[in-house]
Parts: C-alpha cells; sequence; structure tokens
C-alpha cells in the first residue's frame, strides 16, 4: 500500500462548496483512518454487497481523487465547520456501469454513523446539485440506492428529485438482496 501522503495532492484543501454547517473539500492525509473507520462499519455499509479494508477504503479514495482532478468535481471531502470534523463525502460522480440511464451524472453521499439525523446529507445534497446545475451547467443529475435504503431515499425526496423507477443493479449478482435499486433524478431547472 503506497503511503498514505503520497495520495494526496496537498496540505491547504481545495474548497469547492460550503454551506452554513459544512465544507466539502479536496481529500486530505487525516481524513483516511476516519473514512476507513466509516467504511468498515456495518451499519454504514449495510446497503452495500460488504464493509471495506483499509487497503480498499485507501483504493477507493485514489479513484475518488482521480475523478476529481479529470473532471473537476467529484465525491468531495465533507467536514463540519464547527469543529473541522471529517464526517464523509458528497458530491457528483460519473457512475462506472452500463444502464439504461447511463451515462449520466449520479450525486451521492456517505456519512459516519455520529452524523445521521442531522439533516448534514440533505444541506451538502442540496448545495451539490446547485453546484451541478450552475456551475458545471449539467442538465440532469441522478440519484440511486438499494430499494432497502430508505433514509437515502428520504434524502433524494427532500432535495427535490423524482423517481423515475426501478433497475436491477449491473454490479450486483442477480438474485443479490441488494441488486434492484430505486432510481431517482432532477433535471437542471434554469433550463
Amino acid at each position: 500500500m503506497r503511503e498514505i501522503s503520497t495520495i494526496f495532492t496537498s496540505m491547504k484543501p481545495e474548497i469547492f462548496i460550503e454551506t452554513s454547517r459544512l465544507i466539502l473539500r479536496e481529500w486530505l492525509p487525516d481524513d483516511a483512518a476516519p473514512f476507513i473507520a466509516l467504511n468498515s462499519d456495518k451499519d454504514v455499509m449495510q446497503y452495500f454487497p460488504s464493509v471495506k479494508t483499509a487497503e480498499e477504503t485507501m483504493a477507493q479514495i485514489r479513484r475518488i481523487e482521480d475523478h476529481i482532478k479529470q473532471h473537476g468535481f467529484g465525491f468531495f471531502a465533507m467536514e463540519r465547520k464547527d469543529n473541522g470534523h471529517f464526517i464523509g463525502f458528497t458530491g457528483l460522480v460519473y457512475p462506472s456501469f452500463d444502464a439504461h440511464f447511463t451515462p449520466c451524472v449520479e450525486i451521492g453521499w456517505r456519512l459516519n454513523k455520529k452524523s445521521w439525523g442531522y439533516g448534514y446529507a440533505t444541506e451538502a445534497a442540496k448545495a451539490c446539485l446547485e453546484f451541478g446545475f450552475e456551475d458545471i451547467k449539467l442538465d440532469k443529475i441522478y440519484s440511486f440506492t438499494a430499494v432497502q435504503n430508505i433514509p437515502s431515499e428520504k434524502v433524494m425526496q427532500r432535495i427535490g428529485m423524482a423517481k423515475e423507477g426501478y433497475f436491477e443493479h449491473p454490479a450486483m449478482e442477480d438474485g443479490h438482496f441488494l441488486q434492484r435499486h430505486v432510481l431517482y433524478s432532477l433535471a437542471n431547472p434554469g433550463g
């Protein structure tokens, strides 16, 4: 595994989005340990096929950073303004699988358990939608999750997305209990 310090681009993070309570920024070396803890929490990862190892999480950070470098956006590290703590990520990405609605840009989020129930995902996601429509000039943004993930579906509804239907996630084995996904989208209100 590469040294953590060689993965990240700088010690002063570029800030992409700020909200009243949150900073969405590039990833820093200090984010690795709490992100590893988040990805190894079985409650946080209950709607994913499995928890992630430290090595898998570090590889995920590298992929996230590569996406941001290539496209100018991605899953941004999320930090609370009041205490500077990393609490997860929110952002926009190109999904890496083929489906009837791809290619597209997806909005997604993942927060540590201590940060659930405070509206952080909704606050950050609303800001990411605005960023996607106003700064990136996207025509439409999608979101999806396993049908069992009611909390994330409620965030999709709170940020104004509309349900398009369902699909079978192609990365899941046939018959896997998480294969069926709900699909939401929102068109750019400005055009």
